[in-house]
């Protein structure tokens, strides 16, 4: 697959996780949104066994003004990670509010991946940055990976600071006590938090 025409794109297959295992290449797949995607990339993610399914994060506004090429495809998913409506004003150094006061989508994006057939899934927004960041770091943290670790890869986007992200898993923490209570909070069990562990692992 040339990946070179998506935004933002990267494998996350590789990054190490606490215990000495590591994400498994192909399972996990990030980028921007695919409306500006060339003929000849639709055809090849159509054509290929590594995309089991496709999660849009964006509202259903970006989606009518710039349409999913995928979205009458079997693979493709629109779940919108943000409230249609923002009930507070996201600050410049953390997500921590988006975990708070989005829990009902966080929590169907998140298993929307978890129960994705077998296969690699592609998880995109508008830019491939702030949604896809935070829903990406959420699965990265349930299968092992540290912080740090997280935060650094989140960085490698563009215009996207390693301390943001750090924030963002500290406050998870402060407020929820960890990842598995706070996936308890969104709705998401030990059965899905263990589903996404065993797709997303080595």
């Amino acid at each position: 697959m040339d990946w070179s025409e998506f935004i933002n794109f990267r494998d996350l297959g590789g990054l190490p996780t606490v215990d000495g295992g590591e994400i498994q290449a192909g399972a996990l797949l990030r980028s921007g949104c695919h409306n500006q995607l060339p003929p000849a990339a639709i055809r090849a993610i159509r054509g290929s066994r590594m995309v089991s399914r496709i999660v849009d994060l964006r509202w259903a506004k970006e989606c009518r003004t710039h349409p999913s090429p995928f979205a009458e495809d079997e693979i493709y998913r629109h779940m919108p990670l943000l409230n249609d409506v923002l009930t507070y004003t996201p600050p410049p150094d953390s997500y921590g509010p988006m975990l708070d006061h989005n829990q009902e989508r966080i929590g169907a994006a998140f298993r929307a991946v978890a129960e994705a057939p077998p296969g690699g899934v592609l998880v995109h927004c508008r830019a491939g940055k702030d949604r896809t960041g935070v829903l990406v770091a959420l699965l990265l943290t349930a299968a092992g990976v540290d912080a740090a670790v997280t935060a650094r890869d989140y960085a490698r986007s563009d215009s996207s600071l390693e301390g943001t992200m750090r924030e963002t898993l500290a406050h998870l923490d402060r407020r929820y006590g960890g990842i598995a209570d706070y996936l308890a909070t969104v709705g998401v069990g030990s059965e899905t938090l263990a589903a996404a562990r065993n797709r997303l692992l080595r």
